[in-house]
């Protein structure tokens, strides 16, 4: 491993290596990851806003979307001057500015079966800040395939929820982590739940809940702390509370389990369900 910092890195970072945590091995692995963000918006802006200073290496942002200035009540490494340009290059823009020392990969394209297939095995860990269930689907039953740690998260109007997939990792308990069709085994009906546009969700939540994602990333990729592989994390910020729930994996699940329906991603294709949150 790479321990060999700038001055200036050593500055930058001087708060991460004075964390016994941490220390000038963890920054050195910080800096050797590469992270795919999936989704440049309201989650997605938080989320990769930290990784980049953390100093995550290789950032890759995909997203086909453009912004619009209903975006920007939430989506806040963005701004007004932006309008109109891709969601990806305009995050991408912010993260250079903020830390130039990293990489930021790219990739103006809709995250779909054949952009999992391709990209996914070029980064070490996936994030999913997109808001429909069918990239939502998409993404778990790719990282799954593809051996690749999920770091889930997702809101609707006051409320958030957090997870962590990476079935293919044994878990101190005994046995392997659940994947996320051990939560849900398939997208709830059309209709059941209603999109932001539709419920509206409290801007500040989304940051919330991205930082949180950024937060398992880092201890993730360092490997400290607890893992939220096996939990969902859920906070209502009406209430200010939060509460934790112990997942299981499921004998009979789709995905991992020990005679698997889902064993490739040819069945992900149509039309995007457009949607916020999963349902708890």
């Amino acid at each position: 491993m790479d321990l060999d910092f700038t001055d200036a890195e050593l500055h930058r970072y001087s708060r991460h290596i004075l964390l016994q945590d941490v220390g000038a091995i963890g920054q050195a692995r910080l800096r050797a990851a590469k992270v795919l963000v999936v989704g440049a918006g309201g989650l997605g802006s938080p989320l990769a806003l930290y990784l980049a200073g953390a100093g995550i290496g290789t950032i890759g942002l995909i997203d086909d979307d453009r912004l619009e200035l209903s975006n920007l009540q939430r989506q806040v490494a963005h701004d007004t001057g932006r309008l109109g340009r891709n969601k990806a290059d305009s995050l991408a823009e912010t993260l250079r500015r903020l830390n130039p020392e990293i990489r930021v990969d790219i990739h103006a394209r809709r995250m779909d079966a054949a952009a999992a297939a391709e990209l996914l095995p070029r980064y070490d860990l996936v994030c999913d800040g997109t808001d429909n269930f069918a990239t939502r689907f998409l993404l778990g039953d790719a990282c799954h395939l593809l051996r690749r740690t999920l770091v889930s998260a997702a809101v609707l109007r006051f409320e958030g929820q957090l997870s962590v997939f990476k079935s293919h990792v044994h878990a101190p308990s005994g046995g392997l982590f659940p994947c996320h069709r051990c939560l849900h085994p398939e997208p709830p009906p059309p209709g059941l739940v209603p999109s932001c546009s539709e419920a509206g969700v409290l801007g500040s939540v989304t940051g919330v809940m991205g930082t949180l994602q950024a937060t398992e990333v880092l201890k993730e990729v360092l490997g400290i702390g607890e893992t939220m592989a096996g939990r969902l994390l859920l906070w209502d910020a009406l209430d200010t509370r939060f509460r934790s729930i112990t997942l299981k994996r499921d004998p009979a699940c789709p995905l991992c389990g020990p005679h698997p329906a889902i064993t490739d991603l040819s069945a992900h294709a149509g039309t995007q369900q457009a949607t916020c949150a999963l349902p708890a």
